[in-house]
C-alpha cells in the first residue's frame, strides 16, 4: 500500500499523502463506495482522476473512515459525520487528506513552469517580495498557490478571490512554514501555513 507520508503537525491534526501507483482495478477492489460515489467515479473520463478519487478513499481508510463517513455541503466542501474537519486534494500521481479537530485546508500541486503565466491572476501583495529571475521563482509561486487554495478550501465562501482576499507573508522555501491571512469583508483571519516539496510536487496545508 503506497501510503507515502504521514505528518502530525499537532496533537489534533494528521496529514496523510498517498502515491498513486496502483491500477483502477486494484484501487477499486478493497473498498466499498456509496451509489452516489460509484456514479461519480464511473462518470470520470480520465483514468488518473478515477484513481485519484479512489486513492482518497484509501486515505480515508487509513484514518479509520469509509466512503459513507464523508459528505459534501452545498459549496462542495467535504465533511465527516463524526464532526472532525477534513480537507482533500489530489494532483496527478499524489493524493492527500488532512483530518483535524480544528478547521484545516490542504492542496497538492505539480511544479510546472506555466504557473508563471497565470501568476498575475492569484498574486497581488506577494509580487512585492518575489523576484521573477530567482531560481526558485516557480517553486515559490507553487507554494503560494497551494497555500491560497488551502485557504479557499478551509473558508469555502463563494466570491472570495485569491489575489484580493488572500495574503501570504514572505518566506524562504527552507522555512517550510509561514503565516497567511484572509482579508474579507472588513475582517482579517490569521492562519498557520506549512508546506513541503517532494518528487516535483508541492503540498501545503493551513490550520486555523
Amino acid at each position: 500500500m503506497p501510503l507515502y507520508k504521514t505528518i502530525t503537525p499537532n496533537s489534533q491534526t494528521t496529514v496523510k499523502i498517498w502515491k498513486i501507483t496502483e491500477s483502477y482495478e486494484a484501487l477499486m477492489q478493497p473498498i466499498t463506495l456509496r451509489d452516489e460515489s460509484m456514479k461519480r467515479v464511473l462518470g470520470m473520463k480520465s483514468d488518473l482522476h478515477q484513481r485519484g478519487f479512489l486513492s482518497v478513499r484509501h486515505l480515508l481508510a487509513e484514518f479509520g473512515y469509509t466512503d459513507a463517513d464523508l459528505f459534501y455541503d452545498c459549496n462542495g466542501k467535504p465533511h465527516l459525520k463524526d464532526g472532525k474537519y477534513i480537507s482533500i486534494t489530489h494532483s496527478f500521481t499524489f493524493a492527500g487528506v488532512i483530518v483535524s479537530d480544528i478547521e484545516v485546508g490542504i492542496d497538492i500541486e505539480k511544479q510546472r513552469e506555466k504557473i508563471g503565466v497565470i501568476a498575475h491572476k492569484f498574486i497581488g501583495y506577494e509580487f512585492d517580495y518575489l523576484v521573477d529571475t530567482a531560481w526558485d521563482y516557480i517553486n515559490k509561486l507553487t507554494i503560494i498557490w497551494c497555500i491560497k487554495e488551502s485557504l479557499y478550501k478551509l473558508f469555502s465562501t463563494p466570491g472570495m478571490l485569491f489575489r484580493e482576499h488572500f495574503l501570504v507573508i514572505p518566506f524562504m522555501i527552507t522555512d517550510e512554514n509561514t503565516v497567511a491571512w484572509i482579508d474579507y469583508e472588513d475582517r482579517k483571519y490569521r492562519y498557520n501555513s506549512h508546506y513541503f516539496e517532494f518528487e516535483g510536487f508541492t503540498c501545503a496545508y493551513v490550520i486555523s
